[in-house]
């Protein structure tokens, strides 16, 4: 059992989508590197029209697998194609950017190594030390999102919409994911949910980035997470009224 738990406490692959990250994508990869959980990083460049991929290219490490889009798909294809190549017992999804601190890996690894989680996802909105203060308007939607998306689930999640999300590897692979862009993310918790998966939250460090400093997600695709909160929930959602389970 002790054996088994070491070999997940060092079995992590993680899988970081970029797009024209050329100021952070460096430092990002290194601090990723450096975390003693980690057995590989899958990088999908997702057709970059700055420098990453040369910044990219040039990091030599046994860790680092690079995958090159031929054109922009978005994060929800990125991570499709790094779930199909991760080889480690948990995965975790990194944006690209400096929000996230990887430093909160094994904080957010500790209960699926302990038995019991299956999922565990970062909080942005649980109490800790420290993360910066920026939109009124992101958070109002963040939190209605998770809303929508918990009512649906039956989860009591604080923060569905968050970046870091640790899974099983073998949960993960189990699930067939459509969406192409930002809608990966209640895409995800529902089908997880959908398959009984044990989930866990646990407080994460979040430096949030202002759109000057290169955020991409828009209103657009909160618009866009209500109707997949919705049809990846239908069967659920049915079931309320019909009184009967199909997932």
């Amino acid at each position: 059992m002790v054996s088994k738990q070491s070999d997940t406490a060092r079995s992590l692959s993680v899988i970081v989508p970029c797009y024209n990250e050329e100021r952070t994508i460096g430092f990002l990869l290194n601090s990723v590197m450096s975390q003693k959980i980690v057995k590989e990083v899958i990088v999908i460049d997702d057709h970059s029209t700055d420098s990453s991929l040369r910044i990219i290219e040039s990091i030599k490490s046994n860790k680092l697998k690079l995958i090159k889009n031929q054109n922009n798909m978005g994060k929800g294809f990125a991570v499709r194609k790094g779930i199909s190549l991760a080889t480690g017992s948990l995965v975790i999804i990194q944006d690209a950017d400096l929000e996230y601190n990887p430093a909160d890996y094994q904080k957010l690894a500790r209960p699926i190594i302990s038995g019991v989680a299956d999922v565990v996802y970062g909080s942005r909105f649980l109490a800790s030390d420290e993360k910066a203060v920026l939109y009124f308007w992101h958070k109002l939607g963040n939190v209605f999102l998770t809303f929508l998306s918990n009512m649906a689930t039956n989860l009591s999640l604080t923060d569905m919409e968050t970046c870091y999300k640790m899974v099983r590897t073998s949960f993960l692979k189990k699930v067939e994911i459509q969406e192409n862009r930002f809608g990966i993310e209640p895409e995800l918790t529902a089908k997880l949910a959908a398959l009984n998966a044990r989930f866990y939250e646990v407080s994460i460090s979040y430096r949030g980035r202002t759109y000057l400093e290169g955020k991409k997600i828009t209103w657009q695709d909160g618009i866009s997470a209500i109707f997949c909160i919705l049809k990846y929930n239908r069967r659920k959602v049915k079931k309320y009224y019909r009184g009967k389970v199909h997932l």
